[in-house]
């Protein structure tokens, strides 16, 4: 252990007993370097937030041209920021008509907790409907409507009068009634192992809680902005959410969450109470400017079709492997089941030792998961596929 990996135990919070201990140095593209020089092919991006790499260029000279201007000025609400002003037209670029409100927050959790506030006001409705194998966060409201009770079990009493059905079985959204203030589903579940709803489930749900005026509320904190080979998921489907969240990738590296809906559903928030939601750093003009400028890149660099056809062809060489026992992808979002936990946890380290950076799911431990930057060059998805084969040819 070094120093520094004794001083990061000794005294940082930790989320597990188990931490990877990268010392980092820098980071470029799709490469992390630690101390000693070592690369990282990084294909988790972040757990799905650099999906445009690390660093890249236009987002640092958005930072930077943001920097000579001002930092934090006033609570989110208050001044008119050129930067937020610019995040919201980029947003509204990619967005449909009718999501047409945006308010910036400081995560993808605290875009649910304002979802989950929102629902509740605008219908004057208590029940919240999830999904099994759902993941939308850790703070109290979004582990209340977390599916994992494993996760959740500790730190009960959570949110009363919460709701979790089956996931992708249109029967059981008879459940979903009036009731129901708003319902909640990741467009791709992510933490269960890259789980696909079908058409008919989507279009069955959207209709469900229009007859009965329950909000739909999209998760795409990890499934959104180009994760899954369209900007949004839910374009796959042919269905509009009335409430999305985003955060990860939103930021190019750079923290934020948003809440989206009709501008009109979100006017709620400004009276009865007035303040109905709040944030001191949300909307922070460093962090905004770095999300306008990878929403540009997004929309002007990324080859989504391509990507596609990548990321085929690499799960195709990964999915032939006889330890694959199962795998899942939905374009640059991959789960790759194997025979146990501990087959998972070995290619993981194999991998990391052999500089590919690969990771596991919380809720689903016999499966390695795969986020890579979108904008992965073929020898990258090349080396990364060398190094998860010979892993796999250990197991």
């Amino acid at each position: 252990m070094s120093e520094a990996s004794d001083f990061f135990r000794a005294h940082l919070g930790q989320t597990s007993p188990f931490p990877f201990l990268i010392e980092v140095d820098r980071a470029e593209g799709s490469f992390i370097y630690d101390k000693n020089g070592k690369a990282y092919l990084d294909m988790i991006a972040g757990v799905a937030v650099n999906n445009i790499g690390h660093r890249h260029p236009k987002v640092v000279a958005a930072l930077k041209a943001q920097l000579d201007k001002h930092l934090h000025v006033m609570v989110y609400g208050e001044f008119i920021q050129d930067a937020q002003q610019e995040l919201v037209r980029q947003l509204l670029e990619v967005l449909p008509d009718t999501l047409n409100g945006i308010y910036v927050v400081n995560s993808g959790t605290e875009a649910i907790e304002a979802a989950l506030k929102l629902a509740k006001r605008a219908t004057g409705r208590t029940e919240l409907v999830s999904f099994k194998g759902s993941y939308h966060g850790s703070t109290h409201g979004s582990m209340s409507v977390s599916a994992n009770e494993v996760k959740k079990i500790a730190f009960r009493p959570l949110l009363p009068d919460v709701r979790i059905l089956p996931h992708n079985e249109i029967e059981a959204l008879a459940q979903i009634t009036e009731r129901t203030a708003g319902v909640l589903l990741e467009t791709i579940q992510g933490d269960a192992g890259v789980r696909r709803p079908s058409a008919a489930f989507m279009q069955a749900l959207r209709a469900r809680c229009t007859e009965v005026g329950a909000l739909l509320i999209f998760d795409e904190i990890q499934c959104g902005m180009g994760r899954t080979g369209s900007i949004f998921a839910f374009e796959q489907f042919a269905v509009v959410p009335d409430i999305l969240t985003l955060g990860k990738a939103l930021g190019g590296g750079m923290p934020i969450g948003a809440l989206v809906a009709a501008q009109q559903l979100l006017s709620l928030f400004t009276h009865a109470p007035m303040l109905g939601h709040i944030t001191t750093f949300g909307g922070h003009p460093m962090v905004c400017a770095a999300a306008a400028a990878t929403i540009a890149v997004l929309r002007t660099e990324i080859n989504l079709e391509e990507l596609e056809t990548k990321a085929a062809a690499f799960a195709k060489q990964i999915e032939a492997h006889p330890a694959v026992v199962a795998h899942r992808r939905v374009g640059a979002m991959f789960a790759f089941d194997l025979k146990d936990a501990e087959s998972v946890e070995k290619l993981v380290h194999y991998c990391l030792e052999n500089g590919v950076i690969t990771f596991w799911f919380l809720s689903h431990p016999y499966s390695f998961r795969l986020s890579p930057p979108l904008n992965l060059a073929q020898e990258e998805w090349d080396l990364a596929a060398n190094v998860i084969i010979s892993a796999l040819d250990r197991l």
